[in-house]
């Protein structure tokens, strides 16, 4: 089973790294740029065949490694 789980700065939290990539988008002359947040994603294989095992596990991995859940939110999809 493969997954994807994506992660986010919370809303409120800065995001320099995402004000850098806004700042280089000008500077490149990209327009009409008004705000990028950045986020990571991680496509995740899974021995599970059940999408509720999936999930539990998943959501497990993130509350424990990878996300940091006081500043970030994220987000899991079983993809098939």
């Amino acid at each position: 089973m493969k997954a994807r789980v994506t992660v986010t700065l919370k809303t409120g939290v800065l995001d320099p790294q995402g004000k850098a990539i806004e700042g280089a988008l000008s500077s490149l002359g990209v327009e009409g740029v008004t705000g990028v947040r950045q986020g990571k994603v991680f496509d995740i294989e899974l021995a599970h065949t059940q999408p509720e095992a999936a999930q539990a596990a998943l959501k497990d991995a993130c509350e424990r490694l990878l996300a940091n859940t006081v500043i970030e939110n994220y987000r899991v999809e079983i993809l098939s």
